[in-house]
């Protein structure tokens, strides 16, 4: 069984579950294993460490993908900004079709570039006024990301029960659920509440074909829903991040009268946490996990945990809810 929904037809994939685009994390392993199994996976452009090396990445899925796929561009605040536009370009020529985007107002230069060249735009939102400033822009999709989620929340703090309706009441896109969602169960209640599809980050990290260190693998599975800490709140740029001692540390020297970014800089810098992937170091940095740890209990492959969401997804709507009808 599948889903047809907005998000499917436009994006030409089979089920409405899109694998997040994740620093460190989206290569080709994972972005093809991911849309061959029916959904749609996503290269991170900033994985890559410039354009050209983005170009080789693209054709590498593609030799091991014939299905869509899309390229992820965040664009964050930086004294020395990567080229953006270079790895947009990239993308364009090589023909990939889809973008995630995320950010700062920047990003709109990435949808002009987009709409251009016959590009559809998923643009990740942390608010309801963002998503309503995204439709407005012209972008196609709009993933909405609850409070739930890893990575950068924003500062509202709005779980995705609330946040996911209250999008769907303002905008008339389709939208994309993200944050706490790992399985069928809140694939479901996402339809119900508005959206067309899911977005998963963290549920994707647990999987056999996710280029992660097995003892970051494990490390999900051993952190429960509470298993996150949340960092940089003092600075206002929000992070979710699993818990370990590294980030244990962050919080603590955060919390410190008087404390500045550079008293923590060392502990957070990407090329700790890169480090931390490939050797499975879990004292060197920090890794993005998101309350969805609660719910993950096995390191499956990508199409093990695509066919067990859809066929529980059957079973909860058809069956489970189906059954209480009066």
């Amino acid at each position: 069984m599948s889903f047809k929904t907005r998000v499917t037809e436009m994006l030409g994939i089979e089920h409405p579950i899109i694998q997040g685009g994740m620093q460190g994390v989206g290569f080709a392993e994972l972005a093809s294993a991911v849309s061959n199994a029916g959904g749609l996976g996503l290269l991170t452009a900033l994985t890559q460490p410039n354009p050209q090396a983005l170009r080789d990445e693209i054709e590498r899925c593609r030799s091991m993908t014939d299905k869509p796929f899309g390229v992820n561009i965040t664009v964050l605040p930086a004294i020395l900004p990567p080229d953006y536009r270079g790895y947009a370009e990239v993308a364009i020529d090589a023909g990939v079709k889809i973008f995630e985007t995320a950010g700062t107002a920047e990003v709109r230069e990435i949808w002009e570039m987009a709409k251009a060249n016959g590009v559809k735009v998923i643009h990740k939102c942390t608010a309801v006024r963002h998503a309503v400033s995204a439709e407005r822009a012209g972008c196609d999709i709009v993933s909405i990301d609850g409070f739930e989620c890893a990575g950068h929340p924003g500062e509202d703090d709005i779980g995705g029960l609330v946040l996911i309706p209250a999008t769907a009441d303002k905008v008339k896109l389709p939208l994309l659920a993200s944050g706490g969602i790992g399985d069928a169960r809140g694939l479901v209640a996402a339809l119900a509440l508005g959206a067309e599809g899911v977005n998963m980050g963290t549920r994707f990290c647990a999987t056999q074909e996710a280029p992660i260190h097995p003892n970051v693998k494990a490390k999900y599975i051993a952190n429960d829903e509470r298993g996150t800490n949340l960092i940089f709140r003092k600075f206002k740029n929000t992070a979710r991040v699993g818990k370990n001692d590294v980030s244990d540390q962050v919080v603590e020297i955060s919390a410190r009268p008087g404390a500045v970014f550079e008293d923590i800089r060392h502990l957070v810098a990407g090329a700790v946490g890169r480090e931390m992937l490939e050797t499975g170091d879990l004292n060197k940095g920090i890794f993005w996990a998101g309350m969805v740890q609660g719910l993950i209990h096995d390191i499956p492959t990508v199409k093990e945990l695509m066919e067990r969401i859809m066929s529980e997804a059957e079973d909860i709507v058809r069956a489970r809810l189906g059954g209480m009808l009066a």
